[in-house]
């Protein structure tokens, strides 16, 4: 297994982007996920809290789609990045992406107070678009697989 950098891509996103629920760094609110590369895949691992019950023992399905979803805007900006030539915490400020596209397949129910762990695959459709093709699993087991089509934000988004 290729040696898995350390920094986190949502870590080195500019104040101004740091707000978002599901991986803003300073919304103390919200998820704060990590995304980080492992070899050619990108890694996120999650442990969902009380809240984010869909019935007792289970998660619910919004969590597993924002985690997802999170994780795969992050994997873009990392593999454009990387395209860059630069790892997270390396060179300019990462690009940002949008998400124009998200598609989720729950397969088995997730258990809650279990650690998610989300791997995607990323590859380039477009010069401002990026395909992240991703799994979800609870330990061992496969519970969803989604696909994220992350666009480049739009420099008009931030003033």
């Amino acid at each position: 297994m290729a040696e898995q950098i350390s920094t986190a891509i949502q870590d080195t996103y500019d104040e101004k982007y740091s707000w978002c629920y599901g991986c803003g760094r300073l919304n103390e609110q919200g998820l704060q996920i990590k995304t980080r590369w492992e070899g050619e895949e990108t890694v996120t691992a999650y442990l969902p809290r009380a809240e984010h019950m869909a019935i007792p023992g289970f998660v619910y399905g919004g969590l597993i789609a924002s985690i997802i979803d999170c994780h795969g805007t992050a994997s873009a900006a990392m593999a454009l990045h990387r395209k860059n030539g630069f790892e997270p915490g390396e060179g300019p400020e990462p690009p940002r992406f949008v998400t124009a596209s998200l598609h989720i397949d729950y397969l088995k129910p997730t258990p809650q107070n279990v650690s998610l762990t989300v791997i995607g695959k990323v590859e380039e459709i477009h010069p401002k678009k990026w395909r992240v093709r991703t799994e979800m699993y609870a330990k061992d087991t496969l519970c969803a697989k989604g696909e994220v089509i992350a666009a480049i934000m739009p420099k008009t988004f931030i003033k």
